[in-house]
C-alpha cells in the first residue's frame, strides 16, 4: 500500500501555497511533516485526504490514480490539533460511529471501541458526553475515531499539542507501535523536530510550502542537505555564523579561529556559512575540537535536566543546550565551548558540502 504525490502543486490566486512536490509515503512506519507553523503541513495533508484539490500533478493510491476521487470514497481517517466531536453522542458512539456506517458488526464495534478507549485512557469516560469531558479528553475521543477504523490512510495532524505532558509522552511511544502492524499509510505532522526522532520512520522538511528534504528521519537529522533543512530540523534552532577559510585556518565571524579538521580540511580557500547545533555548544570544555567562544548571556532556560543558554557571538545570537545545571547570570559575559569537529559548512547559497 503506496501513496504517491507526483508534481503536486497547490495555488491560490497569486500566491504559491505548496510547490511542485514528489513523494512516495508506505506504510510500515510513520511519515512525518515537519516544519513551522504556516509551513504547508497541513494543506499537503488535505490534499493527499481529497479535501483541497490540486493546481498541478497527482496522486496515486496503490498504482491507482485518485486525483479526481472524492474524498467521501476514499477510506481516509484524519484528525486535527483542534478535536472535533458529535456533541449528541457520547463516547462510546463518538468512537463508534465509522464503525457503523461502515456497516460492522456489534460484537465487533464493542471490541474494537473498547480497545482503543484503552488504549487513549477513555474507558471510565465511554457514557460521558464531549462538554462532560476535558479538552484532552476530547481530542482523544477524536483521536480514537480516527483510528479505530483501519482506514488505507491516516492523517495526523499535531494530535498531541493539546494533551498534557504524561498523556503526550505516552501516546508518543503507543503510535508507532499502533502502525507498525498496520497496512495502512500514516501521515503525521509535527512542528517538534524532538517529536520526528521519536517517532523514526520516514521525514520531510517543509519550508514555505517547499518540501526541502524527504527521507529516513535519523539520515534527515544527521545529513540535512541544505541550511533550511537543518534549521527545520533543530530545536533549539541551529547556531550558524559566516566563516572564512584560508590555508587550513578557519576563522569564524568575530575573530575566532581554529585550524581546519575532518571534512573541512578539503574545502578551497574563500567564505562559507558554518552551521552547529546548540547540544554541541557546552558551557564545560568537550568534545574533539572544542573551540572557545565568548559572548553576553542573553536568556538562560534552566530545567531539571538541562541548561539552554542564549548567548551573543559577534551580531548574532547563539545557543548552547547541555545535560545538567549550569547556571550563569543574564548579562555576564560567558565563555562556552563549541566542537566544530560537529559543524556543517555550507555554501553561500546555503546548500550543505559533504565532500
Amino acid at each position: 500500500m503506496t501513496l504517491e504525490l507526483i508534481n503536486v502543486s497547490k495555488r491560490v490566486g497569486v500566491e504559491q501555497h505548496i510547490y511542485p512536490t514528489d513523494l512516495k509515503l508506505e506504510p510500515g512506519g510513520i511519515n512525518i511533516l515537519l516544519g513551522t507553523t504556516l509551513s504547508g503541513k497541513t494543506t499537503l495533508m488535505q490534499m493527499m485526504a481529497g479535501l483541497d484539490p490540486l493546481t498541478t500533478g497527482s496522486l496515486q493510491f496503490n498504482g491507482q490514480d485518485v486525483t479526481k476521487t472524492p474524498v467521501q470514497k476514499r477510506n481516509v481517517s484524519m484528525v486535527y490539533q483542534q478535536f472535533i466531536n458529535y456533541p449528541n453522542f457520547n463516547v462510546f458512539e463518538n468512537i463508534a460511529s465509522p464503525l457503523r456506517v461502515a456497516g460492522v458488526a456489534e460484537d465487533e464495534i464493542k471490541r474494537r471501541v473498547g480497545e482503543m478507549a484503552e488504549l487513549m485512557k477513555l474507558s471510565p469516560m465511554l457514557n460521558r458526553r464531549p462538554t462532560e469531558l476535558s479538552g484532552g479528553q476530547q481530542q482523544r475521543t477524536a483521536m480514537a475515531r480516527a483510528l479505530v477504523k483501519d482506514a488505507d490512510l491516516v492523517l495526523l495532524d499535531e494530535p498531541l499539542a493539546n494533551l498534557d505532558f504524561k498523556l503526550r509522552e505516552e501516546l508518543r511511544d503507543e503510535l508507532p507501535r499502533l502502525f507498525a502492524d498496520r497496512n495502512c499509510v500514516v501521515v503525521y505532522a509535527t512542528t517538534e523536530p524532538v517529536e520526528a526522532l521519536l517517532f523514526g520512520g520516514h521525514t520531510a522538511t517543509l519550508h514555505e510550502g517547499c518540501v526541502t528534504q524527504f527521507g529516513p528521519t535519523g539520515e534527515v537529522y544527521r545529513n540535512p542537505k541544505d541550511l533550511i533543512s537543518a534549521e527545520v530540523f533543530s530545536e533549539p534552532p541551529i547556531n550558524h555564523a559566516n566563516v572564512i577559510k584560508a590555508g587550513q585556518t578557519i576563522t569564524l565571524e568575530n575573530g575566532v579561529s581554529w585550524t581546519a579538521e575532518g571534512i573541512a580540511t578539503g574545502l578551497a580557500d574563500g567564505a562559507y556559512i558554518l552551521g552547529l547545533r546548540p547540544h554541541h555548544v557546552m558551557p564545560q570544555q568537550s568534545g574533539k575540537q572544542p573551540v572557545e567562544v565568548s559572548g553576553e548571556v542573553l536568556v538562560t532556560e534552566l530545567s531539571g535536566s538541562e541548561s539552554v543558554i542564549h548567548f551573543t557571538v559577534g551580531d548574532r545570537t547563539w545557543v548552547s543546550q547541555s545535560h545538567g545545571i549550569h547556571p550563569v547570570e543574564v548579562g555576564a559575559h560567558e565563555t562556552l565551548h563549541a566542537d566544530v569537529s560537529e559543524a556543517f559548512y555550507f555554501d553561500g547559497s546555503g546548500n550543505r558540502i559533504t565532500g
